[in-house]
């Protein structure tokens, strides 16, 4: 294909229409980003670009991080955590704790079924997931961290010593 600048060579206006166009800026249709959103729209919302506001940021202190997992997920995972020595199986009933797994996880929620007896030990926990845990023959232990329960002996043995 030919490049314009060698098709033109040689023509009066160089395709620009006819002699009196291109003089001065007023052909151009601004400078910039000028009519993004009136005369040049189609070029700018081709290219991805959009006018006006779009959505909203969420406030940072509403925004939590949780690993979560499902009930049904967490019931199909149950004999591959024990292949991995990441849970134990005594009697049929499946020994999990949540927050001590390669990857922890904070939360469990109640999506899915659960087939098999498990004894969970979590940080949190829906009711929809505790009831389904409970259905199968289960329950939910709560997850208290190490160094909270170091701050609570500390707390027993302050509160023992101001009684003395």
């Amino acid at each position: 294909m030919k490049k314009n600048v060698t098709k033109f060579r040689g023509s009066r206006t160089c395709g620009g229409g006819t002699h009196k166009n291109r003089r001065g800026a007023g052909s151009r249709g601004g400078h910039g980003n000028a009519g993004n959103d009136k005369h040049h729209f189609v070029r700018n919302f081709l290219q991805g670009y959009t006018f006006g506001k779009h959505g909203f940021k969420r406030p940072q202190k509403v925004i939590s991080y949780k690993s979560i997992v499902n009930v049904g997920e967490l019931d199909e995972m149950a004999q591959q955590l024990v292949l991995d020595e990441q849970a134990r199986k005594e009697d049929d009933v499946y020994y999990i704790n949540l927050a001590e797994l390669e990857y922890p996880i904070d939360k469990l929620l109640g999506t899915g079924k659960a087939a098999k007896s498990m004894i969970i030990t979590v940080a949190d926990c829906s009711d929809k997931a505790r009831s389904r845990i409970e259905e199968a023959g289960g329950r939910i232990e709560e997850y208290i961290p190490q160094d909270a329960e170091q701050v609570d002996q500390i707390e027993q043995v302050s509160e023992s010593t101001q009684e003395q």
